[in-house]
């Protein structure tokens, strides 16, 4: 069976939540998950970058 909502979530998202990774510097990567900065301020990150402490 189909999977009609496959990539709907991010589509709202500009160019479809896909940039550049501020941290590893990939280009035309997803950046979905959060990252605090040392100076407390929130950016988006890359899968490979993502706070692993789960």
């Amino acid at each position: 069976m189909a999977k009609r909502n496959r990539g709907k979530t991010i589509s709202y998202l500009p160019q479809n939540g896909r940039g550049t990774c501020s941290i590893c510097e990939r280009t035309r990567i997803k950046l979905l998950y959060p990252y605090k900065t040392e100076t407390n301020q929130t950016i988006k990150v890359c899968k490979n970058c993502r706070p692993k402490d789960k």
